[in-house]
């Protein structure tokens, strides 16, 4: 094939991919959920995916496949086809699973397309009324005194609070007992009856015990002070590079054609900056995150080695 035919094939390539994004979508678009129904991720697609729905005038279809900590439904969406009638809203899980489990049937990076960071979820560093530590300072210098003797509460193994709290260890080099529990209801139930010392659980499940002042609130986990709490600091107001954010972003399989992931991050964006849907995730305690595919892919890249670390730090697996 001479030089001319090449290019054209590959002209017509690029002209075909890119009508096909002006028709897309022209069916239904599966989006696969990889927790269940109910919980932080389900909230945030159902949300999102509404909006984009409404602006693209497709219909996407809600697919949730929790189990194993979301590897079971982003098994499902690496393995899918690469058309864009399969995509996926993962969220920070997808970072922090390759430390936790021996082998995964995916890889976290090369077996997906990065399309859109969504919002953050910084949880809460809360702690009992009784303790007494004002600051996140304050805390600090106390657990250094005591010398493991400060419990932490968690939602179980390996969840985002549990991590937080390993991470506020490891950057403070204090040591905090973990107490695991079989989700962040019972968590929060101990906490408020004295049980345990402090924990790190989502904006959302604690503000409730913090405005009837169950629970005192020293900082949130985000890199910097959030819109529904502008009076509480950011925990790395005091420990400088902290961030346990939890994140929640849409993917695709490798290979989706470019001009769909450009078209599917676009429309996402223009979506969240809608002031309704601003206001509904602002009111969960979320942050919309206007990232673009490329600094979305970067962040995966560190978040992957941030986690590492601290799940080597705490010793974490999960089989």
């Amino acid at each position: 094939m001479n030089q001319r035919a090449i290019i054209s094939v590959f002209v017509w390539a690029m002209l075909s991919t890119a009508l096909q994004a002006a028709d897309y979508p022209d069916r239904a678009v599966r989006v696969i959920v990889t927790f269940p129904a109910g919980g932080g991720t389900d909230i945030v697609a159902r949300m999102v995916i509404q909006k984009l729905a409404e602006r693209m005038g497709g219909s996407f279809v809600i697919d949730n496949r929790g189990g194993a900590g979301g590897t079971i439904g982003t098994e499902l969406l690496a393995k899918a086809p690469p058309d864009g009638y399969t995509i996926g809203v993962v969220s920070g899980s997808h970072t922090i699973n390759p430390s936790l489990y021996k082998k995964l049937p995916f890889d976290s990076v090369r077996d997906f397309a990065p399309v859109a960071m969504l919002v953050t979820g910084p949880g809460l560093l809360v702690v009992h009324p009784s303790l007494p530590a004002r600051t996140v300072r304050e805390l600090i210098t106390l657990a250094r005194a005591q010398h493991g003797g400060l419990l932490y509460a968690s939602a179980g193994n390996g969840t985002p609070p549990h991590l937080a709290a390993e991470l506020f260890k490891l950057m403070t080099n204090t040591q905090i007992g973990h107490v695991p529990y079989k989700g962040n209801a019972q968590a929060m139930t101990d906490l408020i009856a004295g049980q345990t010392a402090m924990s790190f659980p989502t904006i959302t499940s604690a503000l409730p015990h913090v405005q009837t002042a169950k629970l005192r609130a020293l900082g949130v986990t985000s890199a910097k002070r959030v819109g529904a709490l502008p009076n509480i600091p950011a925990i790395a107001e005091t420990v400088a590079g902290y961030d346990g954010s939890a994140w929640y972003g849409v993917m695709a399989p490798a290979g989706t054609p470019g001009a769909i992931v450009t078209r599917l991050h676009g429309e996402l964006m223009a979506a969240l900056r809608t002031p309704e849907l601003k206001d509904k995730l602002v009111a969960q305690g979320l942050e919309p995150a206007l990232y673009t595919p490329e600094e979305f892919s970067a962040l995966i890249v560190s978040e992957l080695a941030k986690w590492a670390k601290v799940v080597a730090a705490a010793g974490v697996k999960n089989e």
